[in-house]
C-alpha cells in the first residue's frame, strides 16, 4: 500500500490509407496475442500500444515533479501527458542532485501525502534518484519521436 507511480510509452496507430500494410498486420497480430480478435469487429480503425517503462513506490518527489511540471498541480490519479523536455528536465534534475546532495529540496523536493512515505532526503530519496537516471537515459536515447509519454500515479 502507498504512492505507486508508472511512466508509460503510448503509440496511437490508426489504420488509415496512409498507414503501411506491415504496420497493420503487426497491430492485428497484437491483437490477436491479446485475444482481442475474439471479440473485435471487422474494420476496427485504430491501436493503442501502452508499454510500462517506469515504476516508483513512494517515491513521492518524482510524483511531485510529474504533477507540478506536468499535470499543472492537479493530483487527482488522472493520467499525466509528458514530453521529452519533461524527461530531460527530470533527467537534469536527479544528476544535479546526485552530484550535490543539497540541491535536493530546491530541485526535487518532497511531497507528503497519505502513504506517500519518508519526506526526509535520506539514503532512500537518493536511491530513488539513482534508479530513475538510467531509466529516463535509455527513454531518451531509444524511444522513437512517434510515441508519447503518460503517467500515472495511485495510492
Amino acid at each position: 500500500m502507498g504512492l505507486d507511480s508508472y511512466l508509460y510509452a503510448k503509440k496511437f496507430v490508426a489504420f488509415s490509407s496512409w498507414e503501411s500494410e506491415e504496420e497493420c498486420n503487426t497491430v492485428k497480430d497484437i491483437a490477436n496475442l491479446m485475444g482481442g480478435n475474439d471479440f473485435l469487429l471487422d474494420g476496427f480503425q485504430f491501436a493503442v500500444v501502452k508499454l510500462q517503462l517506469a515504476y516508483w513506490h513512494k517515491a513521492n518527489q518524482i510524483h511531485k515533479f510529474f504533477v507540478d511540471v506536468c499535470g499543472g498541480g492537479t493530483d487527482e490519479c488522472q493520467d499525466i501527458y509528458v514530453d521529452r523536455d519533461d524527461l530531460k528536465d527530470l533527467l537534469g534534475r536527479c544528476e544535479s542532485i546526485l552530484e550535490d546532495h543539497s540541491k535536493a529540496e530546491e530541485l526535487l523536493p518532497c511531497q507528503s501525502g497519505f502513504f506517500f512515505g519518508s519526506t526526509e532526503y535520506d539514503q532512500y530519496y537518493f536511491e530513488d534518484l539513482e534508479q530513475t537516471v538510467p531509466i529516463l537515459k535509455k527513454i531518451l536515447e531509444n524511444a522513437p519521436e512517434d510515441w508519447e509519454f503518460e503517467y500515472h500515479a495511485s495510492w
